[in-house]
């Protein structure tokens, strides 16, 4: 990845705790924290390494070219959606001196706001750059609890860097429409809606198939049509407000 801004770094934080040892059930060698290992599994690679064949190797999402360009090659190829899973591929923006943006592995979840990473080419290890760090902490700042933005451990300064980088969203080494509506994360209250009229059903319909790539026809089986409404002799609550209006 482009070069990180130590100044900045350094000025912005304070120390926190240290990268969560914890395994990953990604095989990363057993070795967790920054390190300078040169392999994956019986793979040699080179001593200085970018992120992307890194990310491309641990997670068998086959793409090639500049970070920032990953989300939208995977399209119509693989997953995509909102959600950190383990062996997903978290796809930065550029943003800063990062003008190529940037990719790591997801090698576990920690919690809802937390996850341990595995990538090449962020933090300089004794001095040089392009070293791997594995099982290394990023935690979610967004407001929203999206992972939109993220803060990512830096090695020098050995604490969470300053910066909220901005982040695309996760790909996930699996066709697309492996999961409904594309692999897209969509909650339930958002999937079953109401329609009281037909003209609120098709734009409901409308919605909800741009939203997950699906068929119409598909998109129509989540949108229910509204219950008949009583009759306001049956309903004491529509008495009580109709007298009011009159």
């Amino acid at each position: 990845m482009a070069g990180r801004h130590y100044a900045g770094a350094l000025l912005a934080l304070t120390a926190v705790a240290g990268p969560v040892g914890a395994r990953s059930t990604i095989d990363f060698n057993g070795e967790s924290g920054g390190g300078s290992g040169r392999s994956v599994g019986a793979i040699a690679l080179p001593p200085y390494l970018q992120c992307v064949p890194y990310a491309r190797q641990v997670t068998g999402v086959n793409i090639y070219g500049d970070a920032h360009t990953w989300w939208s090659q995977a399209e119509g190829r693989y997953a995509r959606g909102r959600e950190p899973k383990v062996g997903a591929v978290m796809a930065f923006r550029p943003f800063g001196n990062s003008h190529l943006g940037h990719v790591a592995a997801v090698s576990k979840i920690v919690d809802s706001r937390t996850l341990l990473i595995s990538h090449a080419n962020w933090s300089p290890i004794n001095g040089r750059r392009g070293q791997i760090e594995r099982n290394v902490r990023a935690v979610d700042v967004s407001p929203n609890n999206d992972w939109s933005q993220v803060r990512v451990w830096f090695a020098p300064i050995k604490a969470l860097g300053g910066t909220a980088w901005p982040v695309t969203g996760f790909i996930y080494n699996k066709k697309p429409g492996a999961d409904k509506f594309g692999g897209e994360k969509i909650t339930k209250p958002q999937l079953i809606k109401v329609a009281r009229t037909a003209e609120e059903k098709s734009a409901l319909v409308k919605q909800f198939a741009a939203k997950s790539r699906a068929p119409a026809a598909k998109a129509e089986a989540r949108v229910e049509a509204a219950p008949p409404r009583a009759p306001l002799s049956n309903d004491p609550i529509g008495q009580i407000i109709a007298r009011k209006r009159r």
